[in-house]
């Protein structure tokens, strides 16, 4: 594992409350708003896999889906998914997954989050670096 190909770290001081940040990351539908997915009606618990459409412009032929890792109130959720899958055309079902990770901290002045997506170096070669790129500019 090559730490530099095989994971994105950011950081990020939001000006929010622990637990208005907690809210927007563990309520299904307000993920869902930010991160242009419909997730009307269903919720984040631990151990659940989630699906909905993307909304984003150019990607509506896209379903995200997601299995929710861990849930650790106003302090972390995780999930595991298939990122940059994308492609109609390919059963991302046999590929590994990669792990995403927040994890929230209250600090002077709101809220430090912090993110991590790890697992890329597992992710085929065909797609890897693709995928990584897609991820590390922000979602």
């Amino acid at each position: 594992m090559n730490p530099s190909t095989d994971r994105i770290e950011r950081k990020i001081l939001l000006k929010a409350s622990r637990s208005r940040v907690w809210r927007a990351l563990s309520n299904a539908e307000e993920f869902g708003s930010w991160f242009g997915v419909a997730l009307k009606g269903k919720t984040f618990a631990t151990g659940k896999r989630v699906q909905g459409q993307i909304t984003y412009p150019g990607y509506e032929h896209v379903v995200f889906d997601m299995v929710i890792e861990r849930m650790e109130p106003e302090r972390l959720i995780s999930w595991r998914w298939h990122p940059a899958a994308v492609e109609p055309s390919i059963d991302y079902s046999k590929e590994p997954t990669t792990l995403v990770e927040f994890e929230l901290k209250e600090v002077e002045g709101g809220t430090l989050l912090s993110l991590v997506e790890s697992g890329f170096d597992s992710v085929p070669p065909s797609r890897r670096l693709e995928a990584f790129r897609m991820n590390s500019g922000g979602w």
